[in-house]
């Protein structure tokens, strides 16, 4: 028999434990951040008509999307993010929905795009949207719920860069560029990649731009200070366009309501960064992008923002939109990297090692009165030597382990074990465990 050698595709990965535990610790920490703020769970199928996908996020997009014609004979795509296939489903059920729509949801999309530290081919999003409302309230509460979820997460300091497109699209405006707003949106959304000479050329090579244009727009790009001192500045830039003036207003506006919401300390973490724009073409208002402090290049972990006309593709009704996604895999690489994914929460904390083999019915007597009182443990399968299991048990990264011999049984006592400190304690074994269920929860808190 020839066999086949067991391989994945590039850029796509297997998760055995070591790596599902902090996915799915990160992926339940959004659901309870995003629940918290009263955003509802959906879910889309992987595969839309293709003309359902083709066209709405940027010719990148397009090219990297995975298409087929499928056994029915129709043409499909693989969702490359999940606002589109949001957008569709929302045109088709907001009658039922009604408006304001909160929802989130967290799942894998698909682009062919080349591999890097951070970023795959398949890869999961955490996301969280409003619909039906263009009150800015929309858009201040996703930065809130952008800094909830990062902070319950842990990742140290980070930054929120908020930027507005109708800033740009009022210099555009301004520079009678308007008519090629996709394109140079999309070359200046390359300049934290390849710097302001290259996106330089490209403009004036590529988009058509005049160097005096493009200059205009890389002064805009390169305003640095502090939030009010580059207001002012991108101000006088846009100065005469309307929707230049009030893109500014609202990024006031936002930065004031942030600032005032979070704690003193942490009201830096938002900041008006006018180099940001985001590549997809469906934004139309607020956008911004979250970079960790300590590790800024590995690129952003988070972002979003307005769009309000993409809906317009579907239906007649009008169905403005906003919100984020958290990119679940390039945060984790970011938190390997930085070292902070040793403190997340193991499937279970408890062991109860197996080696009185008579009395296997009272282990798991009292593993069920541990479980009943919601502390997750593992029940040892096999009647092994003491030593053997607790290798077991520190290599999976147990941090307690209850210790029962026919000693022990007979004595009504049990061992707990702490597998960090390696210190131990004798506890009375009763009927509901309530003695050793206190010993426990002391040492995981």
């Amino acid at each position: 028999m020839t066999r086949i050698q067991p391989r994945t595709l590039k850029g796509f990965r297997d998760f055995p434990p070591v790596a599902m535990i902090p996915r799915e610790w990160i992926i339940d920490t959004a659901r309870r951040v995003y629940r918290s703020y009263g955003f509802s769970p959906i879910d889309t199928p992987a595969l839309e008509h293709l003309e359902i996908l083709t066209g709405k996020g940027s010719e990148e997009t397009d090219k990297q999307m995975y298409k087929f014609e499928d056994p029915g004979g129709r043409m499909v795509g693989m969702r490359f993010d999940l606002t589109i296939p949001l957008a569709r489903f929302v045109a088709k059920n907001i009658q039922e929905l009604g408006t304001p729509f909160k929802r989130y949801q967290i799942a894998t999309v698909w682009r062919g795009e080349n591999p890097q530290a951070g970023r795959y081919r398949e890869f999961m999003q955490c996301d969280f949207d409003t619909i039906g409302t263009t009150s800015l309230s929309a858009d201040i509460e996703m930065v809130l719920v952008l800094n909830d979820l990062l902070t319950a997460l842990g990742v140290g300091d980070f930054t929120i860069s908020v930027n507005h497109r109708g800033v740009l699209n009022g210099l555009l405006e301004k520079l009678d560029l308007s008519d090629k707003s996709t394109e140079v949106l999309r070359t200046l959304d390359k300049l934290s990649k390849i710097g302001a000479d290259r996106v330089r050329q490209e403009l004036v090579g590529k988009v058509g731009a005049t160097q005096p244009q493009s200059q205009q727009l890389l002064v805009l790009s390169s305003l640095d200070g502090s939030n009010d001192e580059i207001l002012a500045e991108a101000e006088k830039l846009v100065a005469g366009s309307e929707v230049g003036e009030q893109g500014i207003a609202q990024l006031r506006e936002l930065i004031s309501s942030v600032s005032a919401t979070l704690p003193t300390s942490t009201q830096g973490r938002v900041q008006f960064a006018p180099s940001i724009c985001r590549g997809l073409d469906y934004y139309t208002g607020i956008v911004l992008e979250t970079t960790l402090d300590d590790l800024p290049e590995i690129g952003s972990v988070a972002s979003g923002g307005r769009y309000d006309n993409l809906a317009e593709l579907y239906t007649s009704q009008k169905l403005p939109g906003v919100g984020a996604s958290l990119g679940l895999d390039r945060l984790l690489a970011a938190l390997e990297t930085l070292g902070r994914l040793q403190n997340v929460p193991k499937p279970a904390e408890v062991l109860i090692p197996f080696f009185a083999a008579k009395h296997r019915n009272d282990y798991l007597q009292l593993a069920a009165q541990l479980r009943a009182a919601d502390i997750g443990v593992e029940f040892y399968p096999e009647p092994k030597k003491l030593g053997k299991q607790l290798q077991y048990a520190n290599k999976r990264g147990f941090r307690v382990a209850l210790i029962l011999g026919d000693d022990e049984f007979a004595a009504s006592e049990c061992q707990v074990k702490d597998l960090t400190s390696g210190g131990s304690q004798t506890v009375a074994l009763t009927d509901n465990a309530v003695a050793i269920i206190a010993e426990i929860r002391t040492l995981l808190a």
